[in-house]
């Protein structure tokens, strides 16, 4: 369950974070022209320092749930989905019947006895 958690939590992040980048202002401009002009929402130097402190801080989100995820799938690897089937699983082998255990007593009593004295003419 919280594996399942964290996992969603680690799509989300990688998201936002991604998006957090392409609106940075670069040497090319990039994405980062849709910003428009917010000096005023977002201070006095712009976009720029709320989105460069906004990406260090879901990128340091997203390294602790990297972490935090690598250890718990670690810990889980220790058991094992068989290790429980083997403890419930009823397997019962197969007996043998009288007929399909023959000795050589059987077989004699089924083969014909021929004397040896007898010769073919």
């Amino acid at each position: 369950m919280t594996t399942s958690f964290l996992l969603i939590v680690q799509i989300v992040l990688v998201v936002i974070l991604v998006i957090a980048v392409l609106l940075q202002k670069s040497s090319s401009i990039g994405l980062g022209a849709y910003s428009g002009s917010n000096e005023s929402v977002f201070g006095a130097k712009g976009p720029a320092s709320f989105l460069t402190k906004a990406t260090f801080t879901i990128g340091f989100l997203f390294v602790v749930n990297t972490i935090t995820l690598g250890y718990m799938y670690s810990t889980a690897a220790g058991a094992s989905v068989v290790d429980d089937l083997l403890e419930t699983t009823n397997v019962v082998a197969p007996t043998a019947t009288k007929a399909e255990t023959s000795t050589v007593k059987d077989i004699a009593e089924i083969t014909p006895s021929v004397p040896l004295t007898q010769t073919a003419k």
